[in-house]
């Protein structure tokens, strides 16, 4: 006779009539107070289903350890050798539980970020694709008057090609002549522009070295937009993508203050020096 739940010698012994499991009377009241089910086969259960049995009155005999001292204290040390033992599982269960929420988690953020990128992608396409579809036929009707120029020969629009194609619509003459005419002056131009002395050459540009490297802004959003030297002190301000702006002194190579703030990026930035 031994209860289904605590796997001792019932008190209070009552048998399920649903299954015919013997329990404590104190313990499957409480569990069908708390679940209203059976707590082995799962099925529902209440009181009415509870029959309690009548048995003798016994004294059970005490255990040969715990006539004695040391008996007593061997009794205690296994029960707290169980205690953490099952301790330890408990820990081991709550470990792999928290590791597996985890790895849930972060599929979860991985999935959203993906199918939020996508939708972005799929709403920028529908975007260019309504652009494009608004623009072809304002395209066609400016072009549908006129003649089709193929080649540099001028042909009817509905003209067909030798291999069955229509022939596409070319660059007019004109047009040819106005390009070729301002890249002549162009050329010019440039031709005659004049190198200044002050400009470094090829050599120098070949020997010049990378003499240290300061990174002023937040890596995670690298990038400077903006910049700007004092006149007289050589202190330098920057503007970056990370919507902070820093001032930076040359000389020491530290950073004297980082002024943030800002709800968009830095696309301009300019010391004011005042007398």
């Amino acid at each position: 006779m031994i209860c289904a739940i605590s796997g001792e010698v019932p008190d209070e012994p009552v048998v399920s009539k649903r299954s015919g499991l013997l329990f404590e009377r104190r313990l499957i009241e409480r569990y069908i107070e708390d679940h209203g089910k059976c707590p082995v086969t799962k099925e529902e259960l209440s009181m009415d289903d509870i029959v309690l049995v009548k048995t003798n009155k016994v004294v059970r005999p005490r255990p040969l350890q715990a006539a004695s001292i040391p008996g007593l204290l061997g009794i205690f040390q296994n029960e707290w050798d169980a205690l953490m033992l099952s301790n330890f599982a408990l820990e081991q269960q709550l470990h792999t539980a928290r590791q597996e929420l985890s790895h849930a988690l972060y599929q979860h953020d991985a999935a959203c970020r993906v199918i939020a990128r996508l939708k972005k992608e799929r709403d920028e396409s529908r975007a260019l694709l309504a652009l494009a579809e608004r623009q072809i036929p304002a395209s066609m009707a400016g072009v549908a008057p006129a003649a089709v120029v193929s080649n540099g020969k001028r042909a009817m629009e509905d003209e067909i090609g030798p291999d069955g194609k229509k022939i596409r619509p070319g660059i007019n003459p004109v047009m040819i002549d106005e390009l070729t005419e301002c890249n002549t002056m162009l050329s010019a131009q440039r031709k005659k522009r004049q190198v200044p002395p002050s400009l470094a050459s090829i050599d120098e540009l070949e020997r010049y070295t990378q003499i240290s490297s300061h990174p002023l802004h937040k890596t995670n959003k690298p990038g400077i937009l903006s910049m700007d030297i004092h006149p007289s002190k050589d202190i330098v301000a920057t503007g970056g993508i990370d919507t902070n702006a820093v001032l930076f002194d040359r000389t020491s190579g530290q950073i004297l203050c980082t002024l943030a703030g800002h709800s968009k990026k830095d696309n301009h930035f300019e010391i004011c020096s005042t007398g």
